[in-house]
């Protein structure tokens, strides 16, 4: 322990078992702990990068697998214990929250940037110094981003350059091979929530459903609603068309005193009494939603098998324990209103939709409920199929990254072109702009254009290429011709140019990844001691 004195001769502890704590001080913090977890975590994710990138099998700790190559969800599932790495995994997730696509990306450009920093801190330069010098980069980056991008105009007719961006993201998950099937879809849902005059896309109307079973092309997009439940009763109506939909959330069950109560029977009559009191309570439900005119009740809660009994003898077609957010999203894609009490009930409240559907799957009893041609069709759903549990998980993140990369083309759709492209170019400017800088910062702004071949070597990398003559090729080409579109020619189409190939991006989520990664790696540079508690 700790023990100091103040000037009246009273001991006070300053730090509790001292001896037991572990402390890092000055260049050994940062280079042992900090830089070097950094650069751990950075190296797992180096590998699924690009489009020949490798995915990962997590095993959490109930025996739950996941296989991905999804930066964000790898971080989220891997056990990560030392609190740099930390930062790390919350980059990568601000990056998902934000933009939804480069989470991989922007965690192997704090690690490029960490590793460089390290060299610079061996020279003896102030971590300060370097911090500072990487911002006044990442502002060259951000600005030489603006300058390169490219307007890319789309309407609701012309959607051809939407889902070339999306097949961009969509080809480095394990979906590839039905990434333009795939893209549409992402495309034409997005399309179908969007505002375009706001330039506004709430995701929230889209509903992402997934099925085992059927192939991976038999993805589909319903321009409505699909609830995985069936009727309540065997023998109703499968079909229904022109429904009218009385969505309830009060039970179809006689009200129970809220105190505690004892119905003493002593004779059949009052027996028979109770029976038809709760017969005609049912009667009175059942006929409430017939004479409002519904021809299809949607409840949150169950019914007694009477009440079943009671809806399928007055051919009121009925489904049952449908959850809340569903029941939302029927509510907004019908037009109609939720209803709490059966008093509440009127014709105005019923949502309509043109046909209601059950459909089968497979030699199983799978069923699920389709509700189509909806009077309001903001609401749409993507219904995904599969080999197997695993493959309908992945596809439903791929899908949501490409979701993603299209609302944010709606909200700017300026683009960058992809394959390392950008970063390459970004990187001889910045290189470029150093010599303007006097100081030690020129050495950190240096670093940063090295820092960001980072990336396109890594594509190379993966994709068996040989990382440093490929890197070197496509600059020389780049400055020689003076076009920002040469990049990694990932996929062996033998041209270099981006834009030939089709491989875009969106700016704002290449300008994010710079801006992302340069503050975490300040915030890790900016930390010169680490006093972890006593390990036992």
């Amino acid at each position: 322990m700790a023990l100091a004195f103040d000037e009246f001769g009273r001991p006070f502890i300053i730090l509790r078992e001292q001896e037991k704590k572990s402390r890092l001080r000055g260049l050994d913090a940062q280079k042992a702990k900090n830089i070097a977890a950094g650069k751990a975590v950075a190296r797992i994710l180096r590998t699924s990068l690009g489009p020949k990138g490798m995915d990962k099998m997590l095993q959490s700790p109930d025996g739950d697998v996941t296989i991905t190559n999804d930066g964000a969800t790898i971080l989220e599932q891997m056990d990560v214990d030392n609190q740099i790495a930390k930062l790390m995994v919350e980059l990568s997730r601000s990056q998902d929250y934000e933009i939804g696509d480069g989470t991989t990306g922007v965690v192997v450009m704090a690690g490029a940037l960490l590793e460089q920093a390290e060299k610079l801190l061996e020279r003896g330069i102030h971590p300060i110094r370097i911090a500072e010098g990487y911002e006044l980069a990442s502002r060259i980056a951000f600005d030489h981003l603006e300058h390169i991008s490219h307007k890319f105009e789309f309407s609701a007719t012309n959607i051809e350059p939407l889902v070339q961006t999306c097949m961009t993201t969509l080809s480095s998950k394990i979906v590839n091979r039905c990434k333009r099937t795939l893209a549409e879809i992402a495309v034409k849902a997005v399309l179908a929530v969007a505002d375009l005059e706001r330039k506004d896309v709430n995701l929230d109307l889209i509903k992402v459903e997934g099925k085992v079973g059927g192939k991976l092309e038999d993805t589909e997009l319903v321009y409505g609603i699909i609830v995985d439940k069936d009727m309540s009763h065997p023998q109703m109506p499968k079909r229904i068309e022109d429904a009218k939909i009385a969505i309830l959330t009060c039970p179809f069950e006689p009200p129970k005193p809220k105190t505690k109560h004892k119905v003493d029977i002593d004779t059949v009559e009052k027996f028979q009494t109770l029976r038809e009191q709760e017969q005609k309570y049912f009667d009175e439900m059942v006929q409430k939603c017939k004479d409002v005119g519904a021809t299809l009740v949607i409840c949150q809660w169950g019914f007694d098998d009477e009440a079943n009994h009671l809806l399928m003898h007055r051919n009121l077609p009925a489904v049952r324990w449908v959850g809340g957010v569903e029941l939302e999203l029927i509510a907004i894609a019908t037009g109609g209103r939720i209803v709490p009490r059966f008093q509440e009930l009127s014709p105005e409240k019923l949502g309509k939709a043109g046909i209601v559907r059950e459909k089968s799957f497979g030699t199983t009893k799978d069923r699920m409920l389709y509700i189509e041609q909806c009077a309001n069709s903001r609401a749409v759903t993507i219904f995904i199929r599969g080999g197997n549990k695993m493959m309908i998980e992945e596809t439903k993140r791929s899908l949501h990254d490409a979701l993603c990369v299209a609302r944010n083309l709606i909200r700017n759709n300026s683009i960058v072109y992809g394959g390392g492209s950008a970063e390459i170019s970004c990187s001889v400017a910045v290189e470029a702009a150093a010599d303007r800088y006097p100081g030690v910062e020129q050495y950190a702004i240096r670093s940063f254009a090295d820092a960001l071949d980072g990336i396109p070597l890594a594509l190379a990398e993966n994709s068996g290429l040989s990382p440093i003559d490929t890197l070197t090729a496509v600059k020389s080409q780049q400055v020689k011709e003076s076009n920002p579109h040469c990049g990694i020619d990932c996929n062996d189409v033998g041209t270099n140019d981006m834009k030939e190939q089709n491989v875009f991006e969106t700016l704002i989520g290449k300008q994010q990844q710079i801006l992302l990664a340069t503050q975490v790696v300040k915030m890790i540079l900016k930390i010169d001691d680490v006093i972890s508690p006593s390990d036992y």
